[in-house]
C-alpha cells in the first residue's frame, strides 16, 4: 500500500493577509479541501494507497464534517502534546495546546509529528533554555507520538537531516528513529524522510540515488518500516519517486510553485495520478 499525506501547513491564510489561500473562505476552507478531493480518490483502491490529509486545527471540524460515506481520506491534525488527559488526572489545563484526546474527539485518526518545522520549533525555544543537548528534541516527540498512540492514532514521523548535519547523516536519522520510536508501537508509525537541506527555493532537490540510500538505511534501522519522501511529492518528481521501490509514498504541500503559488485540489489529484500511475 501506498501513503499519500498532505500537509496543509497554513494555507488557511488569505492572500490579503500574505497567505495563499485562493481555495475558499476561511470558515469553508477545510471542507472545501475535503469536497474537492475525495471524489477524485475513490477510484484508487483501499489496499492500493491511504489518503491522509493534515489540516490546522481551527478546521478539523469542518474538514470531518465534509467526509461523504465511505470517503477515502482521513483526517489528521498537524502535531500533539507531549501531554495529555487521563481520567482522574488533568482533564484540560492544556492553554495553547493541542492534547491527542481532543484531537480525537475532532474526529481525527492520524497525527503528524516531528515535521522540520517543529523540530526547528522545539530547538530555539531549547537553546533559548540552554539546552545544548542534540537529543532532547526527539525526546519530547517521543513523548508525543506515545500519547498519539495512546488516543488511537496513527503517527506520520517525520525525520531528516540539514545542511550541517550531513556529513553525519546516518548517526542524525539514527538517533531521530531510535529515540524518538523508544517504546513505540511502530505497527502504527509511517517515516516521513525530508531532505531539510534541499528543501526550499534555490535548493538543489536530493537525487534518486541519494533517496533510495536513505530510504533503505531507515528500512534497516526499524525493521521495514513504511517510509514515504517528505521533501515534497510533486508534478516533477511524481514519477521518479514512484520508480524507488523502497519509497511508500510521499507528502504533498503546496502544488503550485509559480505565478498563484497555493495548494489548488485539482493539481493534488494530478500529482497522486502521476505517482500512482493510474488513469
Amino acid at each position: 500500500m501506498k501513503h499519500i499525506c498532505l500537509n496543509l501547513k497554513r494555507f488557511d491564510v488569505p492572500v490579503a493577509y500574505g497567505g495563499v489561500n485562493r481555495l475558499a473562505d476561511i470558515r469553508d476552507w477545510g471542507a472545501a479541501v475535503v469536497s474537492q478531493t475525495q471524489e477524485g480518490l475513490k477510484k484508487y483502491e483501499p489496499e492500493e494507497a491511504e489518503f491522509l490529509q493534515f489540516l490546522p486545527e481551527a478546521h478539523l471540524l469542518s474538514a470531518t464534517a465534509a467526509l461523504c460515506e465511505n470517503s477515502p481520506v482521513q483526517i489528521g491534525s498537524q502535531g500533539v502534546y507531549r501531554m495529555n488527559t487521563a481520567p482522574g488526572g488533568n482533564f484540560g489545563a492544556f492553554t495553547t495546546n493541542r492534547p491527542a484526546s481532543a484531537v480525537k474527539a475532532l474526529g481525527c485518526t492520524a497525527t503528524l509529528i516531528g515535521h522540520c518545522e517543529e523540530r526547528v520549533d522545539k530547538k530555539g525555544i531549547l537553546a533559548e533554555a540552554g539546552v545544548t543537548d542534540a537529543d532532547a528534541v526527539n525526546r519530547l516527540l517521543n513523548m508525543e507520538i506515545k500519547c498519539a498512540q495512546e488516543a488511537g492514532l496513527k503517527v506520520v514521523y517525520c525525520i531528516g537531516e540539514t545542511e550541517e548535519e550531513q556529513p553525519q547523516r546516518d548517526a542524525v536519522l539514527g538517533a531521530q528513529l531510535d529515540t524518538g520510536l523508544k517504546g513505540t508501537d511502530t505497527s502504527g508509525i509511517i517515516i516521513a524522510y525530508e531532505p531539510v537541506w534541499s528543501i526550499g527555493p534555490g535548493k538543489t532537490p536530493a537525487g534518486k540515488d541519494y533517496i533510495t540510500e536513505v530510504a533503505r538505511f531507515v528500512k534497516e534501522r526499524t525493521g521495514g518500516l513504511p517510509v514515504i519522501y517528505g521533501g515534497g511529492l510533486k508534478t516533477d518528481n511524481a514519477q521518479m519517486l514512484a520508480s524507488i521501490g523502497e519509497i511508500d509514498g510521499g507528502l504533498i504541500a503546496l502544488t503550485r510553485f509559480q505565478g498563484e503559488i497555493g495548494f489548488y485540489p485539482e493539481e493534488y489529484l494530478e500529482i497522486i495520478r502521476l505517482y500512482l500511475g493510474k488513469e
